[in-house]
């Protein structure tokens, strides 16, 4: 079954290359949807893919890249849209 997934991410997330990481993770997974830094120094994803590869992405946001230290992740679920492509870095967001 498809999911979609709205991740917000804090903690030491921006310049230690999370959202490059957080790409090939996603790609890795066959999972669609976009990245992007925010202005509050989180980091944002929406992604969309198979139960399986959602529930082991979700899994690797919370470690991230060697760099990183995830302090929060906030999930949310969304509707489905099937209109996303491969996962792609996204510049800074709103």
């Amino acid at each position: 079954m498809l999911v979609r997934k709205r991740l917000r991410i804090t903690g030491r997330v921006q310049g230690v290359a999370f959202r490059a990481s957080t790409v090939t993770a996603a790609q890795a997974l066959g999972l669609a949807g976009w990245v992007a830094n925010r202005a509050d120094g989180s980091v944002e994803a929406v992604a969309e893919g198979d139960e399986a590869g959602m529930a082991v992405f979700i899994r690797w946001c919370h470690q991230g890249p060697p760099a990183a230290r995830v302090d929060h992740i906030e999930v949310t679920d969304e509707p489905v849209h099937k209109t996303l492509s491969v996962l792609t870095r996204a510049n800074q967001a709103q």
